[in-house]
This record gives structure tokens, C-alpha cells and sequence, in this order.
């Protein structure tokens, strides 16, 4: 891969199929449009197959109709040695006015894998502008709240046993 991406915009028009029974779109189908563009974020930045490590956070500001066009917009806040933390919004319109509202946030963090499945190293992120430093410091402030969420949990749930 000779150049970075840290920023990709995917589009879906919301389908028919797509509805839940409060006729708006299922939020699971917003979920995997959040997974999808998160990959390929995390795919084009690292040029490594990633796998999804985290998903936080997910905030339904707003329902997307059927028939709404969808942009899923995603981009590196943070890189660790392995990891990459990416921002994703969620904007819907309807194509007739072009007036898109942001419909859902969250962050994920993606893990490059190499060809066993093993964690590889990725390339750092470096925040230059004011607004990029910003994010940087989202993605550290809720790597810090994980942590305590992470705590929280584990006095009722066991813990996952890894290989």
C-alpha cells in the first residue's frame, strides 16, 4: 500500500429490508454499517487484515428512515503499537434536499493481524491539526474510562480466557 488512508466515507441506501418493527432502521443493521466502514478504516490505515477488539459507546442520536441515503464516515484517532482507534459517525438524508443529520457516534478499536492471526504492528497516527489533537485526546480519555468499565465488570462476570 504506497499511501495511508485515515479517513473513508462508505454509502448505503437504507432498504426496505432494513426496517424494524417500529418501521425505522434496525439498529443492527446500523451496527454492521459501523463495523463495515470501521474495517475498512483500520484496513486502509494498517494495510494488515484487522479484527474488531472493541466497539464503545454506540449513540443513537436519531432514527434513519427507509430510503435514506447513509454515510458512514470513519477515521484514525489514535494508534497504539497494534491498535487503531476509530471514530465513527453515522449521517442519513433524504437524496431529494441533500440535508444529512448525524444519526449515531461511536469509537472502535481495531487490532492488525498478521498472517497467523497474531497482533502486528501499525504505522503511528500523528495528530497535526487542533481538531485532530482533540480526538487524540477523546481516544485517550476513553481508553482511561474502559479501564474502570473493565474493572466494573469483572466483579460479575469471569474473565475470558485467552490462548
Amino acid at each position: 500500500m504506497s499511501e495511508k488512508q485515515r479517513e473513508i466515507t462508505l454509502r448505503f441506501l437504507a432498504q426496505p429490508t432494513d426496517v424494524n418493527f417500529g418501521g425505522k432502521v434496525h439498529g443492527g443493521t446500523v451496527m454492521k454499517w459501523i463495523d463495515q466502514g470501521g474495517y475498512a478504516c483500520a484496513v486502509g490505515w494498517s494495510g494488515r487484515y484487522c479484527v474488531t477488539a472493541y466497539v464503545g459507546g454506540i449513540r443513537f442520536y436519531k432514527p434513519v428512515l427507509v430510503g435514506s441515503l447513509v454515510e458512514v464516515t470513519s477515521r484514525v484517532i489514535y494508534t497504539g503499537r497494534t491498535s487503531m482507534h476509530i471514530s465513527v459517525d453515522v449521517r442519513a438524508g433524504d437524496l431529494k434536499d441533500g440535508e444529512f443529520t448525524k444519526t449515531t457516534h461511536c469509537v472502535m478499536v481495531f487490532v492488525a493481524v498478521n498472517d497467523h492471526g497474531n497482533p502486528t504492528p501499525v504505522d503511528k497516527w500523528e495528530p497535526v491539526s487542533e481538531s485532530d489533537k482533540a480526538l487524540e485526546q477523546y481516544a485517550l480519555k476513553l481508553m482511561d474510562l474502559r479501564k474502570g468499565i473493565d474493572a466494573e465488570m469483572s466483579k460479575y462476570f469471569l474473565p475470558v480466557e485467552t490462548e
